[in-house]
């Protein structure tokens, strides 16, 4: 284990200072210093050892020292921002072989060729030993696991090789949703959406002191590991859809949501349909139903689309626009 540790480096504040690296707010850039802050997250990822990581915007690479600490023998850091580049070769060369830079987006980066074909797993097996780190900037943290959720329903991305576990940091806020229970306060479609497919914790949280700079909110840490089965076997698709309807009127009554996935002229039939083939109660609030409830909503839902082609096409928001179309067109002749 000694052989794999870093050799003595600048601290990560020399490094900062080195570079005159400045965290720029409209990326929502904070900077985590304390190296047993780092350390703590990545002991949530589980056993490192000759594994191999891809980090997510790895910045001036704090995290990454503890992920080469724990003895990990392959990391991919993927950072959008150039001006990391220099303290992330430094890092590179302290770890001979050890550390691959890929400087680019990471919502557009391809993960399914990134590492060796040997480490797959089936889906049925045991995790492969891949990990999927971050210290997630806010602005793009939602977006990202949304990304990798589809992947992972898809078993595409980092997903080809099988059950990839994720550690990832996010707004205290967000990562309470992620992992909210039935009948919580901060039940939302980011939390069916990531409990239909993996198992979600929420490890601990940091408070917002230990960052620089200091920002407004705490940070939770959330681990995510795929399960063997996803709970609704649907689409990864037509579960979203039916998810973001139910939860877009998240204090009125579930119906109200669900009505908008019909077209307005069969409205009401088709959702007293949807809500009698899925034995749901229609006056429970969207943060009252459980997953096994989304579960026979999607799968109602899936045979109604199957019986009607046209139906999984239809957004309200086109209706919407018709209409307001039309009455514009004709407010108009009248002028």
């Amino acid at each position: 284990m000694a052989s794999l540790r870093l050799p003595p480096l600048p601290t990560i504040g020399e490094i900062i200072k080195l570079y005159n690296l400045r965290a720029q707010k409209q990326l929502s850039q904070n900077f985590l210093l304390d190296l047993r802050l780092t350390d703590k997250i990545i002991r949530q990822a589980g056993n490192l050892r000759n594994a191999c990581v891809c980090e997510v915007g790895p910045g001036p690479g704090g995290l990454t020292r503890s992920i080469l600490n724990a003895g990990a023998a392959d990391v991919l850091v993927v950072e959008k921002d150039s001006r990391f580049i220099p303290g992330l070769q430094l890092l590179s060369e302290a770890a001979p072989g050890r550390v691959r830079i890929v400087h680019g987006d990471v919502l557009a980066f391809g993960m399914s060729s990134a590492f060796p074909a040997h480490l797959a797993r089936n889906w049925d097996d045991e995790p492969p030993d891949l990990h999927i780190i971050g210290n997630l900037p806010f602005s793009v943290s939602t977006p990202l696991i949304i990304k990798w959720l589809e992947e992972m329903a898809d078993r595409t991305g980092p997903f080809v090789y099988g059950r990839t576990r994720l550690t990832l940091t996010f707004q205290k806020e967000v990562a309470e949703r992620l992992t909210a229970g039935t009948g919580s306060r901060q039940r939302s479609r980011l939390s069916i959406m990531a409990q239909y497919l993996s198992t979600v914790h929420n490890c601990f949280t940091i408070p917002g002191r230990a960052f620089i700079p200091k920002p407004d909110v705490d940070v939770g840490v959330v681990h995510f590991t795929p399960l063997p089965q996803p709970h609704i076997q649907q689409p990864f698709k037509l579960v979203e859809k039916v998810v973001k309807n139910v939860f877009q009127f998240r204090r009125k009554h579930c119906h109200k949501g669900l009505e908008m996935l019909f077209p307005e002229a069969h409205r009401l039939r088709m959702t007293e349909q949807l809500l009698r083939r899925a034995d749901v109660d229609p006056t429970l609030r969207p943060a009252d139903l459980a997953i096994s409830q989304f579960r026979a909503l999607a799968d109602a839902y899936s045979r109604l689309c199957r019986e009607n082609p046209s139906l999984f096409s239809y957004d309200f928001r086109d209706e919407l626009r018709q209409k307001h179309q039309s009455h514009r067109r004709i407010k108009r002749g009248r002028c």
